[in-house]
């Protein structure tokens, strides 16, 4: 149903908590569903053993009994840590509050989005950040040394791999001429290769250096392994998150694999094309001739290229060592930064010449 139709026949209210109960949707049903079958099953099989299987049909309630055992347990704040309890308190909110405002520009369908910036993607790369602060509050309000030094790590690293980060995403950018993630998507499945456009034009093909060093710098961003330095046991045990148990450490470790999750979604949206298939395929020539149907699919299919760029997120995260501080500075700055930008120059070198 188109978006006019609803918005006149819903008050604002009913409006409103659509999107709230959507949100929770788009956000904790990908979690949940990583944590399953990649956490569970996949890391499993990697180690040739099961994995839970009591609860539920082969181990598919485990998560929910999971989130029983830690709503249950206590939520302790250590007496070092009661002078700022209250900013020990909110970090865990900050972290998980930076998943949901980024899945708010991620259009799910031709009219399925909460929010449709221009700017969206300039927009998802500036609140994608904002999880380092909740990081940094954690670390320092912890009143622990390894709490502290995980936090340190943790902005530091992050700052390193946000920069490659927003430079891959400028030659997407400028191929396709827009920063709105809609738009992305429409023009990779209006295009056409030398003519023929039946896959249409994503973006992994002219664009597969950026989409390397998104998903490598993704993978530092979420603090996996072999980016892991933040949390690293053997060393810092667990960093940041040492000092926390109950429901905040819950919310730790939804806000982790829901940023996985979502991250997903913004990659294949840049690179593999979004909720869409080609145009071509149903003689569509643009988002206005894309049946409505397609805001039922949509999101199946955006779902569907989400669960492979995580498959090769925990893949690499459950099969890598870890690499060293001094190590992964250096693989940002001297690596993935030159090269973004040597792909920036020759896109629009390209950009302009065809």
């Amino acid at each position: 149903m188109n978006t006019v139709i609803i918005s006149t026949e819903l008050a604002y209210w009913a409006q409103s908590l659509l999107r709230v109960l959507g949100g929770l949707v788009a956000v904790l049903l990908p979690a949940g569903t990583i944590v399953y079958i990649f956490l569970f099953k996949m890391m499993s099989f990697m180690q040739s053993r099961l994995g839970p299987m009591e609860a539920g049909p082969y181990g598919s309630m485990q998560l929910f009994a999971e989130v029983g055992k830690w709503l249950q347990k206590e939520d302790i704040v250590p007496g070092a840590a009661q002078p700022e309890a209250r900013i020990f308190k909110m970090a865990p909110l900050v972290v998980l509050a930076s998943t949901f405002l980024l899945v708010v520009v991620v259009p799910f369908g031709p009219d399925a989005w909460f929010t449709n910036f221009e700017t969206g993607i300039f927009y998802a790369l500036a609140v994608g950040s904002v999880s380092v602060l909740g990081i940094l509050m954690a670390g320092w309000a912890s009143a622990n040394k390894y709490s502290l030094l995980g936090a340190l790590r943790a902005a530091g690293q992050l700052i390193a791999y946000e920069l490659p980060m927003v430079l891959a995403v400028v030659g997407v950018v400028i191929q396709a001429g827009t920063m709105n993630l809609q738009q992305i998507v429409v023009a990779q499945n209006t295009g056409s290769i030398f003519g023929w456009d039946g896959i249409g034009n994503p973006y992994i093909l002219t664009q597969f250096v950026a989409f390397l060093i998104f998903m490598i710098a993704v993978q530092a961003e979420l603090t996996q392994a072999p980016f892991d330095m933040p949390i690293a046991e053997s060393e810092l045990v667990s960093g940041y998150m040492t000092e926390y148990s109950g429901f905040r450490f819950l919310i730790f470790f939804i806000g982790e694999f829901a940023t996985a999750g979502v991250f997903a979604m913004i990659a294949s949206i840049l690179f593999l094309g979004g909720w869409g298939v080609p145009f071509a395929w149903f003689g569509w020539t643009d988002i206005d001739s894309v049946d409505n149907w397609m805001n039922v699919a949509g999101p199946l299919i955006l779902f569907s290229k989400m669960l492979v760029l995580v498959f090769f997120i925990m893949w690499i995260r459950f099969s890598s060592p870890r690499f060293r501080e001094d190590q992964l500075q250096r693989f940002a700055w001297k690596l993935l930064i030159p090269v973004s930008l040597v792909n920036i120059m020759v896109t629009a070198v390209f950009k302009v010449a065809f």
